[in-house]
């Protein structure tokens, strides 16, 4: 069976990567400036994700899902260093 990229999946990943941003706190603490770093790596995940709306709005649903992979690869990155509070979330992050 050739996998695809569909809007079923497309739809899948909108909800994970709109739900790991709700999920996240900022923390505030650690020898580099964490504040910052993690206002730049949710900028960048924020960012990426309306550009995934922008594109899924053109009809682009493949670009749209690869702005959807980079948005959460922000987000999961910025979990993995501690920049981000997900609460031990292993379903929306790679933490545990």
């Amino acid at each position: 069976m050739e996998d695809r990229i569909t809007r079923q999946k497309l739809e899948k990943y909108f909800d994970v990567t709109g739900r790991a941003l709700k999920k996240v706190k900022i923390v505030k603490k650690g020898k580099i400036d964490f504040e910052s770093a993690a206002k730049d790596f949710l900028d960048m995940a924020q960012r990426y994700f309306d550009d995934a709306k922008h594109f899924e709005k053109k009809g682009d649903i493949v670009t749209a899902f690869a702005a959807l992979n980079y948005a959460h690869g922000w987000l999961d990155a910025g979990a993995r260093l501690g920049l981000f509070d997900v609460g031990h979330d292993s379903e929306l992050f790679t933490v545990d």
